[in-house]
């Protein structure tokens, strides 16, 4: 991947996706005040850069709990036995392919993984610790925190706008 280099243009283009990523190409130029060709062609070369990396929909977990009935978010710490860079890569791997796995860091001090999953219920939490822990000769502790209530939810990278 190439070295790009942004400018205030494209630091405001950025930073309104994160906003709203679902804007026109005519909204979203008027709000950067550039063209719309002009905002086209910028947002291409970031996207090819890497720079932005999904566009998704958030969802709401507590709102959509309600409506399906069901819904657990657990934030888990994972400590391994080996703490080798390749124990950790293989454990990383293993867990990213998990689609209960929301997010995944490796961390330090502490516990060697940080992971964030939803599942249905307490009994598909269990069927996953059971699928990544338990089966798991390598991992030492799992200390998992059940969230009660999410607060704030916003995965926005700060660009000094």
């Amino acid at each position: 991947m190439e070295q790009i280099t942004i400018d205030a243009i494209d630091i405001r283009l950025l930073d309104e996706l994160q906003q709203d990523a679902s804007l026109s190409n005519q909204a979203l130029a008027e709000r950067a005040h550039v063209s719309p060709p002009t905002c086209l062609r910028r947002i291409k070369r970031l996207r090819d850069a890497g720079l932005i990396e999904h566009q998704i929909a958030l969802l709401n977990t507590d709102k959509l709990a309600a409506t399906l009935g069901r819904g657990l978010t657990a934030i888990t710490e994972v400590t391994l036995d080996r703490q080798g860079n390749e124990e950790a890569e293989a454990f990383e791997a293993r867990v990213i392919q998990d689609p209960a796995v929301q997010q995944c860091y490796r961390v330090s001090p502490g516990p060697d993984f940080m992971l964030v999953v939803h599942v249905p219920d307490m009994p598909a939490y269990l069927a996953l610790a059971q699928r990544l822990f338990t089966s798991d000769a390598n991992v030492r502790n799992v200390k998992a925190f059940f969230s009660l209530h999410r607060a704030k939810f916003k995965p926005q990278v700060l660009l000094g706008v």
